[in-house]
């Protein structure tokens, strides 16, 4: 935990300063969040193939994590200095955690995981267990699939250690006697295709078991066929996780999307920072390959199992056992709207909010749609930071650019991990005359906006589209988010000049609504949090409920801890890294965190304030993070409309804050306890998702 002394911005008469408050870790809390996904693994009520695919999920979480978190500890301990919050001790720390981590995941794999698998019948055959005839199958795929894709690489003078891809498969072999030229060099490299599939169906002599293969097993029972004449010795498999997060100067290059471009060709081979081994890898090669890679030893996971959990999703699709997935949802269409029905009429009478994914997104595919078929419709404007190397969306701006219409869209080149699919995008609309424009230097763009502007008569008017998360067809069907539909003027002319100032760069005009980061957003919140407070410390009735993916903003934290302490009673419900300690005596009393993971990805970000009973609630794209309130665009609306408002306080605050199935609640200490159903109708409560997904599910044909 890191002690904070620093004191929010002063408020009036209520202002002052607060009882001291120890933040919890930022890492820490990441790591935290990653063990109440790897909850879900464990549960006996979640399907069998929805276990492996949450175990694969923390798996790939894990990565992320040392791709972008790992490399300032860790240049710490190198430089043997400390560098800024990070020491060899933080490395120490995280360490242990990340080690203990990884071991229970590994303990979920054998003791949980592949048992339940073997009572439904589905194995995953490893070397020791496999009789002559599957033998024989393993030996014909070797040659016929993956022989011929292996080069082994003896390492000498004139072979050095070979460049090692970010998150490859690799071989470590140890060697006996002497190459073919009397030479006694005895370290040898495989190095693993991607191309490979990790997991093979080995179609031989299980009846009605399903029986499959690893990739690693298969290489590991012929290695020995890889180096003629030499005896196989020691010998491990190998995974390097690389720094993968692209730094590029804006103020020093002179094309942003060329110098990305440069920058992904590299990504693959930046600092190694983790180095994983097989169980049994011997002390001579992972010495060797730590020294090889510039690690500490804290640097080497051993593991139980593949290197890679993550390539273990194939097995999800290979078996596709319907009774093993959670049972397969259809999201209705929008509510507030009607199939054929004009968007631009519709809008007219009102705005509409979407909830996704208990929504279908189809609603916001078809407002574009419209926009893009209708002859009155001349310009449409959208920002694009996440949306998918296959995208019905980006297809159907190119058909607006191929129908005269004025198209601008707002690419964000560094979505990080999503840097290629945005060049790729950019440079087709750009190449059919879209107008494309790359944001502010030095700022993310990440507020979700998309804009039509028709002509009426005499008159232009504007449509906008909204959102809390991203234009990806794709995980609209995962992420909770919520999309708005406005053709309130005041609004739309506020995004209007969101993208000319994004386009031009030039002054932005006073907004109506919008609260923009990184201009006002991080000062108005601020602002509303203090109001409060000062009404609290008055004797009025006032309540916050935030929800948000992570909260690790220490000015906001701090409005928060002042508020509470003047009376004012919060709830923070953060699916994330939450750095703000809960119900500490004497500091944090009033203030309630809870992290809900359930089937969906939680991602949608609603504030709510209310002040004697007046009540004012924001969507938007920002997270309370450093990042998302100073270096990024990011956007918060208010919801004007009553109806509209009490809906979101109800699917997205109250059931979330009621959920008696998938919460854990933040303790004083920095830990999270799930929420136990209690009550005589215990075993019937569920949490706010299934909630919502039964009150929104498409209905069954036989029930039309």
């Amino acid at each position: 935990m890191t002690q904070s002394s620093a004191t929010p911005p002063a408020a009036g008469s209520a202002a002052r300063t607060p009882t001291p408050v120890q933040f919890l870790d930022r890492d820490h809390s990441i790591l935290a969040f990653n063990e109440r996904v790897l909850d879900w693994a464990r549960r006996p009520d979640v399907p069998l193939l929805e276990r492996l695919r949450f175990l694969c999920i923390v798996s790939s979480n894990l990565d992320e994590f040392f791709e972008v978190r790992a490399a300032p500890h860790l240049q710490a301990v190198q430089s043997n200095e400390s560098k800024g919050p990070y020491t060899a001790q933080t490395f120490k720390a995280l360490s242990s955690l990340a080690h203990d981590m990884v071991a229970r995941q590994y303990s979920v794999y054998n003791d949980d995981l592949l048992p339940a698998f073997e009572r439904e019948g589905i194995r995953i055959v490893s070397h020791g267990e496999r009789n002559a005839a599957q033998r024989r199958w393993v030996r014909n795929y070797f040659e016929r699939e993956v022989r011929p894709l292996l080069i082994p690489v003896g390492l000498d003078p004139s072979h050095p250690f070979p460049q090692v891809a970010n998150k490859s498969l690799n071989f470590i072999v140890r060697l006996g006697g002497h190459d073919a030229f009397g030479r006694h060099n005895d370290i040898a490299i495989v190095k693993v295709p991607r191309v490979l599939p990790r997991l093979i169906p080995m179609n031989v002599g299980g009846g009605k078991t399903k029986l499959f293969v690893s990739l690693s097993s298969v290489i590991r029972a012929h290695l020995h066929e890889l180096f003629a004449g030499r005896e196989v010795g020691q010998f491990s498999q190998f995974r390097v996780t690389r720094h993968s997060d692209l730094a590029v100067d804006e103020d020093d290059v002179k094309n942003l999307r060329t110098a990305l471009r440069q920058g992904l060709e590299q990504r693959h081979y930046g600092q190694a920072v983790r180095l994983e081994v097989s169980a049994g890898c011997s002390e001579h090669l992972s010495s060797f390959l730590l020294k090889q890679f510039n690690l500490p030893e804290l640097s080497l996971y051993r593991v139980h199992g593949p290197v890679n959990l993550v390539r273990l999703t194939q097995l999800v699709d290979l078996v596709n056992d319907p009774r093993l997935l959670f049972p397969h949802y259809r999201a209705c269409y929008p509510q507030q709207l009607q199939a054929g029905q004009s968007f631009f009429e519709r809008l007219k009478a009102g705005d509409v909010s979407i909830h996704q994914p208990f929504e279908s997104f189809d609603g916001v595919l078809a407002f574009l749609r419209e926009a893009v078929n209708d002859p009155q419709v001349l310009a449409i404007k959208q920002t694009i930071y996440r949306t998918g190397a296959d995208s019905e969306l980006m297809v159907l701006l190119r058909e607006a650019v191929r129908r005269g219409k004025e198209v601008t869209v707002v690419v964000e080149l560094k979505a990080r991990f999503d840097e290629e699919a945005n060049i790729n995008w950019a440079e087709m609309l750009e190449s059919i005359g879209a107008q494309v424009v790359y944001g502010v230097v030095g700022l993310k763009t990440h507020a979700k906006m998309l804009l039509v502007t028709r002509r009426e008569g005499r008159h232009l008017v504007r449509y906008a589209h909204l959102s809390t998360g991203n234009y990806n067809p794709r995980t609209a069907k995962l992420y909770t988010d919520i999309s708005y539909l406005t053709a309130d003027p005041l609004m739309t002319e506020d995004i209007d000049n969101v993208f000319v100032h994004l386009a031009s760069q030039s002054r932005l005009p006073k907004l109506h609504h919008l609260l923009l980061a990184p201009f006002q957003l991080h000062r108005k919140l601020i602002e509303r949090v203090g109001m409060l407070a000062e009404a609290a410390a008055r004797g009025k009735d006032t309540r916050i409920v935030i929800k948000m993916n992570a909260l690790t903003d220490e000015d906001l934290m701090l409005a928060l801890v002042r508020a509470g302490q003047s009376g004012v009673k919060i709830d923070l419900i953060v699916r994330g890294a939450c750095m703000l300690p809960a119900q500490v005596p004497g500091v944090t009393d009033n203030i309630r965190v809870r992290s809900v993971i359930g089937r969906f990805l939680e991602h949608s970000r609603v504030f709510y304030f209310r002040c004697d009973g007046e009540e004012t609630l924001y969507l938007s794209s920002a997270d309370w993070m450093n990042r998302n309130m100073l270096r990024r665009i990011e956007l918060a609306w208010p919801v004007k409309d009553p109806a509209i408002r009490q809906r979101i306080i109800d699917e997205c605050l109250v059931a979330y804050l009621h959920d008696g199935r998938d919460a854990w609640d933040l303790q004083p200490d920095g830990t999270y306890l799930r929420v136990k159903p209690h009550g005589h109708h215990a075993d019937r409560q569920h949490g706010a998702q299934a909630a919502l997904m039964a009150r929104y599910a498409a209905p069954r044909e036989q029930d039309k």
